[in-house]
């Protein structure tokens, strides 16, 4: 036996302590829109790209994007959607860019005749070139990687960043498993020294968006290739649900935000100045900065931790009826003509307490005193926060406030604020709260499930959705389902039928206060003429009675979101599952690509490396200005290796230790010392014996 497979046997004996959950690829039906969580990631979706260096990498492998200041964008980025694209792609892709907005300074604008641009564009594959390459540039979005996240990926990556494990510190947080590493695919974890990278002074960051997932180029489908050294993060390193909070620190240093772009206000009331929010002088009582109790726990915290956590009460237990207390934002000065309103309200009074949302805007003098009702909430008596949505449509300075009414003598309770976010998007179409939802994990059988009631779109569909809280079938019943249907409704008799080019994103939202560290599970996929898309009727779905309505059959993701990830973050603070829901539109974005006008002459032109891909139209030559090349840069050794340029070659220094040395023109292999390995066998087969002669005297007894 050689000393290489000593070496194999031994590895893959220590590689049975790695504890690491591996799921076999779903078999999907005819009902699910994808694999959900667990749908292929970027290095099995560019599997056979071999023009692409660390999985999804374009150009030249030594561009110095993340350090070199010359590369970084000027904002808004022009960029261009081509037709090329998948229609639920195109939505996808608005969707991340509206999250860099929410998180940071980055901003876009469509592309109308600038050097410098992004063309997304279905290519094979999913991948980005690194930095600004002051031509334009084409970012991949081929099959299957139409999801927010690999969109929020591959714009890292343009934006100047690599992958997570990169880090020239990696090693102390990561082990790579270079036997277990398909052939070849080597180079797609190597590390760079910061010379080359910079961590931008921010810790290791297992959560990241930019990181790979364990069996990331691996030759075995069940052998990890990269595992971490605190194991409970084997289950977290690839996350592909949002960025990580370092992900957004990072982005917002290197390119030096002091703001987000679309977050206008957000409060906790955590701080005694309440976000600057005050009170009216002119009201009959007073909102109340209040710390958390048993009996009244706040939803920042839930009432987790002593002396913190506060919300804003209105005592309704006292006074006359009618009477009522205003808490007002300071002023607000939006840049879009679209807001929406989020905040957790609690009313555990009696029926009939109301909260009232009310705006002031300029009133023609420069004073913010023209007053507009937007919303009334009414009390039901269930006592438990829940969650509202509130679009605000305002294009001038303005101020929000809240009316707390007391609504009879008899009320006996308060009403209740916390976790307010005001940002410039949409409103989502619907809103599902699911109270107590670790009851229904461990009471609802596979396949069973619960259905919300049926809501409204803009243009006047009506739908619904459904969760099964423990998977739609035995082979996958840790994992949540989700599942979308078209209800019957009033408007059916004018709506088009089949309802196509409509895009169903879901989101299982995560509850942290702050709306820029949120990872909420979001999917989506775009309606077409399939028949499952036609008018609810008797002949084409099923009478439901608790709607009185007919409803499609359920069309989703089986593995929607795994239990590990429902429990990890936010997903049921309170024991609340929240999800939202839109279903728009996509008909506009069917033609979306414009013509790119030819560059004007410049004698200042980075240099670009060709891609082995068909271009989305012919481009101008690229001035190239001849550069020395460094045969050591980057390191092409392994293993810890040391580069030696001579005469313009490069060769390995390999490194050696007491038990083992590497040899090989690139250090690539591990060899053991032979007395080591003497060693190892000899204690091996010592260890055999010894069991087999316990196992002899237990049969024997």
């Amino acid at each position: 036996m050689s000393s290489r497979d000593s070496l194999r046997k031994i590895t893959a004996l220590i590689s049975v302590l790695v504890i690491l959950k591996v799921q076999a690829a779903p078999t999907l039906s005819g009902d699910d829109a994808d694999a959900g969580e667990l749908r292929d990631d970027i290095p099995e979706l560019n599997r056979g790209l071999d023009h692409l260096f660390e999985g999804d990498i374009a150009g030249h492998p030594s561009r110095n994007a993340i350090i070199d200041q010359t590369r970084r964008w000027k904002f808004p980025i022009p960029y261009i959607l081509t037709d090329t694209l998948d229609l639920n792609a195109k939505g996808v892709i608005l969707q991340a860019l509206d999250e860099y907005r929410l998180r940071s300074c980055v901003d876009f604008k469509p592309y109308e005749g600038e050097t410098s641009f992004i063309s997304f564009a279905k290519f094979s594959g999913c991948w980005s070139y690194v930095g600004d390459d002051r031509v334009g540039q084409n970012l991949s979005i081929g099959a299957g990687c139409d999801t927010k996240a690999v969109v929020e990926h591959e714009l890292l990556h343009t934006l100047g960043f690599y992958h997570e494990q990169s880090r020239s510190d990696r090693d102390d947080y990561v082990k790579i498993w270079w036997d277990q590493i398909e052939e070849g695919k080597e180079h797609n974890f190597n590390k760079y020294e910061d010379d080359f990278i910079t961590d931008l002074n921010t810790p290791y960051d297992y959560e990241s968006i930019m990181h790979y997932r364990p069996l990331s180029f691996n030759k075995n489908e069940s052998i990890p290739t990269i595992t971490t050294t605190i194991p409970y993060f084997n289950e977290v390193i690839g996350q592909r649900l949002d960025f990580s909070a370092v992900d957004i620190t990072r982005l917002n240093r290197m390119y030096d935000c002091a703001n987000t772009l679309t977050l206008l206000n957000q409060c906790s009331f955590e701080l005694i100045n309440i976000c600057g929010m005050i009170q009216n002088e002119d009201d009959s009582a007073d909102w109340v900065q209040t710390l958390s109790s048993p009996t009244d726990t706040d939803h920042t915290l839930g009432g987790l931790c002593r002396d913190s956590g506060y919300f804003m009460e209105f005592d309704t237990s006292s006074g006359a009826a009618g009477s009522s207390a205003l808490l007002e934002s300071r002023i607000l000065y939006p840049n879009r003509d679209q807001q929406c309103l989020q905040f957790f309200y609690k009313m555990s009074g009696a029926a009939g307490d109301k909260l009232v949302i009310w705006i002031r805007t300029d009133d023609g003098t420069g004073a913010v005193n023209s007053v507009r009702k937007i919303h009334t909430f009414t009390g039901d008596g269930d006592d438990a926060w829940k969650i509202a949505h509130v679009p605000l449509k305002v294009t001038e300075k303005f101020r929000y406030f809240f009316q707390g009414i007391r609504g009879s003598v008899s009320s006996s309770g308060a009403i209740l604020i916390d976790d307010i976010t005001l940002s410039e998007a949409t409103c989502p179409a619907a809103v599902w709260q699911i109270h107590k939802f670790s009851t229904y994990l461990t009471s609802t059988p596979t396949g069973s499930k619960l259905t919300s009631q049926c809501f409204y779109n803009s243009e006047g569909y009506r739908f619904g959705l459904s969760v099964y809280p423990n998977g739609r079938d035995n082979a996958y019943k840790d994992y949540a389902a989700m599942t979308f249907h078209l209800c019957s409704g009033e408007n059916d008799g004018v709506m088009q039928w089949p309802v196509e080019n409509r895009q169903v994103t879901i989101v299982a939202m995560d509850q942290d206060p702050d709306a820029t560290l949120r990872m909420s599970s979001t999917r989506s996929f775009t309606t077409d003429a399939n028949p499952r898309w036609n008018k609810p009727t008797a002949t084409s779905g099923t009478w439901d009675a608790s709607c009185e309505c007919f409803r499609t059959p359920d069309f989703g993701w089986s593995t929607f979101i795994s239990h590990q990830h429902l429990r990890r973050r936010s997903f049921l603070k309170g024991d609340d599952l929240i999800v939202t829901v839109d279903f728009n539109d996509l008909t506009h974005l069917i033609k979306t690509e414009v013509p790119v006008r030819p560059p004007a002459p410049s004698e200042d032109v980075p240099e670009d490396e060709p891609i082995i891909e068909v271009e989305f139209q012919p481009e101008a030559p690229k001035h190239r200005e001849a550069r020395a090349v460094d045969p050591c840069y980057p390191n092409p050794c392994f293993n810890g290796g040391v580069c030696v340029a001579s005469e313009g070659e490069a060769s390995c220094r390999c490194a050696t230790s007491q038990a083992t040395f590497y040899a090989g023109q690139r250090c690539e292999d591990l060899k053991i010392d032979r007395s080591i390995l003497g060693a190892l066998v000899g204690g091996a087969a010592g260890f055999i014996l010894l069991a087999l002669a316990i196992f002899t005297v237990i049969r024997r007894q």
